[in-house]
C-alpha cells in the first residue's frame, strides 16, 4: 500500500514561512502586545484574548523553526497532519478572539489611547484569522490533502476541529464556577462538555497519528457511535443549561440585569448573564455540529465507506 506524496522542496517552505508564517507571527505578536501594553485596562476579556494570541503565536514560531530546518522530512505524513490542524485552529482561535474581545469588551470602552490600542489588536487578530485561512487553503492545493491518511474524510476532520474549538470557548465562558457549581444539573452539562471534549480529541488524535486503522473495528462505526453519544449528550445540555439558568421556576434569571457587573458601562469582568447566554448559544452551535457530524458518518456506514490507509 502506498499513498500518493508531493514533499514540497526547501525554497517552497522558505516561501511559506515568508509569505504566510512572518506575517502571522507579527499580526498575533502585535495583537498580543497591544493588549498587554494595556496593564489592568485589558480586562478579564483582553487577557483570555490576549492568551490566545500568544499561543498562536508560539506555535506559529515552532512550526515555522520545524519547517524552515526540514525537520518534518522524517515524519512528513504526521506532520503535515499536525500543521493543517493547527492552522485550522488558529483561524478559529483568532476569529474567535476577534468577534468576542470586539464585542464584550472594546464597545464599551471610553474613547482614548486604550481604546485604539484594542482596536489595532483586534484588527490585527483579523489579519491573522486571514492569513491561517489562506494557508490552510493553499495546503489544500500544494499537500494535496485528501491523499493525507486523516484528511482522506476531510469534512469529518474539519467537523471535528470545529467540535473542540467551540467547546474550547465554551471553557473559556466556564472559568467562572459560580456559574455552575450551586447546581448538579449545570454541572452535568460542565461533565457533557468535557466528556464530549475529550471523545472528539481522542479521533482527533487517533487520525493525526494514523492510528485509526489499528483499530479492531471500522474506523467509521467507531466515529459513529462517539458521535451519537456526544449528540445525546449535547441535547441534555441545550435543554438543561438554559432551563436552570433562564426560567425562575428553577432559579434562573430570564431578564438581563441593570445593575452590578451586567450595568453598561465598561467592567473589567464580564457580565456573569452574558456568560451564561454565551454558553447557551455555543451550546446549540456545537449540537448542530455533531449533527452534521452524525448525519456524515451514518451515511458513510450506510454506503460501506471504510477508511483506508492509502491508494493502491
Amino acid at each position: 500500500m502506498s499513498t500518493r506524496w508531493t514533499s514540497p522542496d526547501g525554497d517552497a517552505v522558505f516561501g511559506v514561512c515568508c509569505c504566510l508564517h512572518l506575517p502571522q507571527l507579527f499580526s498575533t505578536c502585535m495583537a498580543f502586545s497591544l493588549v498587554a501594553d494595556m496593564g489592568f485596562g485589558r480586562g478579564a476579556i483582553g487577557n483570555w484574548a490576549m492568551s490566545f494570541w500568544c499561543v498562536c503565536f508560539a506555535m506559529t514560531f515552532i512550526i515555522t523553526v520545524v519547517e524552515y530546518c526540514r525537520r518534518w522530512s522524517s515524519f512528513p505524513f504526521f506532520w503535515h497532519n499536525i500543521s493543517v490542524t493547527y492552522a485550522c485552529y488558529a483561524a478559529l482561535i483568532c476569529l474567535s478572539a476577534s468577534i468576542i474581545y470586539s464585542i464584550t469588551y472594546v464597545q464599551f470602552m471610553p474613547y482614548g489611547p486604550y481604546r485604539d490600542r484594542a482596536i489595532a489588536a483586534t484588527a490585527f487578530s483579523c489579519i491573522a484569522s486571514v492569513l491561517y485561512v489562506i494557508e490552510v487553503t493553499g495546503m489544500w492545493y500544494w499537500y494535496d490533502l485528501e491523499q493525507i491518511f486523516f484528511y482522506k474524510n476531510t469534512m469529518s476532520a474539519l467537523l471535528k476541529v470545529l467540535e473542540t474549538s467551540v467547546a474550547g470557548v465554551i471553557f473559556a465562558f466556564l472559568s467562572s464556577t459560580s456559574l455552575y457549581l450551586h447546581q448538579p444539573a449545570l454541572e452535568w452539562c460542565v461533565a457533557v462538555y468535557s466528556i464530549c471534549f475529550i471523545l472528539a480529541a481522542v479521533v482527533l488524535l487517533l487520525g493525526l497519528a494514523e492510528w485509526k486503522y489499528m483499530l479492531p473495528r471500522p474506523f467509521s462505526i467507531f466515529q459513529l457511535v462517539l458521535t451519537l453519544l456526544s449528540v445525546l449528550l449535547y441535547i441534555s445540555a441545550l435543554v438543561l443549561w438554559p432551563l436552570y439558568q433562564f426560567s425562575e421556576e428553577f432559579g434562573g434569571q430570564p431578564q438581563r440585569p441593570s445593575d452590578g457587573d451586567c450595568e453598561d458601562e465598561l467592567t473589567y469582568d464580564m457580565c456573569a448573564w452574558d456568560q451564561r447566554l454565551a454558553v447557551a448559544v455555543l451550546t446549540a452551535i456545537n449540537l448542530l455540529v455533531y449533527v452534521a457530524d452524525l448525519v456524515y458518518w451514518v451515511r458513510q456506514v450506510s454506503v460501506g465507506t471504510e477508511d483506508q490507509p492509502g491508494d493502491s
